[in-house]
């Protein structure tokens, strides 16, 4: 059985609001990261993580969107690795494959989620991402570049991260019992030794952080529909 854990449970600091409500086309970005999984044959259940007063609106939107796999709304951490864990409790004992999706990612293309599906079985753990083609500088809060990175194998990773069920569960539960704290999913594969194999994404799959994001993603959801 393979399971998605959307999560949703952050705050949107940075964007000033909600960002994951905000409309986009006529459906928040959540509903568009969601409807997503609808389309992957892959996917048989989908688990939301989200903080207790939207766990309504999620329902709500799900009847609104046409959702019609089966879905549970779980509640978030404190931090995304605990919201992440909450996920993972949630998921069925059947589980086998398990994909970890920001809900702040609504461009993710569904060829994209059935590779990472595909190399997860065989590898146990997989993340999308690009490779960094732009020069990379180190900069120091003042705005002052201190040195030059060197670019070559430096890839930007993004999400879906998917992964054997043991082997995340391994690999956070290890995280947390040791008190550590890391900022995405496969940072916790790598601090048990686990391989991770990065799966090329072909088509944008930008995450919306800023307010000046949403022109941008609106432009591709209107004119590069999941799916095509």
């Amino acid at each position: 059985m393979n399971v998605v854990i959307i999560v949703a449970a952050g705050k949107g600091t940075r964007m000033g609001n909600d960002k994951l409500w905000l409309d986009i086309n006529g459906c928040p970005v959540i509903g568009h990261s969601w409807r997503l999984f609808e389309q992957v044959e892959e996917v048989d259940s989908v688990i939301i993580v989200a903080r207790e007063e939207r766990h309504k609106d999620i329902d709500e939107l799900g009847k609104r969107i046409g959702i019609h796999k089966p879905y549970e709304v779980v509640l978030g951490g404190a931090e995304r690795q605990d919201s992440v864990w909450n996920g993972l409790e949630a998921c069925p004992a059947e589980c086998e494959i398990v994909a970890i999706h920001d809900a702040a990612r609504p461009c993710a293309h569904p060829d994209l989620v059935r590779s990472c599906f595909e190399n997860a079985v065989k590898c146990g753990a997989v993340v999308a991402g690009q490779r960094i083609t732009d020069t990379i500088k180190r900069v120091d809060t003042s705005g002052t570049i201190q040195s030059t990175i060197d670019r070559e194998g430096v890839w930007s990773v993004q999400t879906p991260q998917v992964f054997q069920f043991k082997t995340i569960r391994k690999a956070l539960q290890i995280v947390r019992e040791s008190g550590e704290t890391v900022t995405d999913d496969t940072a916790a594969c790598e601090r048990i030794g686990a391989q991770v194999k990065v799966v090329s994404s072909d088509h944008p799959n930008p995450k919306v952080t800023f307010p000046k994001d949403l022109p941008y993603v609106g432009w591709l959801l209107a004119n590069h529909p999941l799916g095509n």
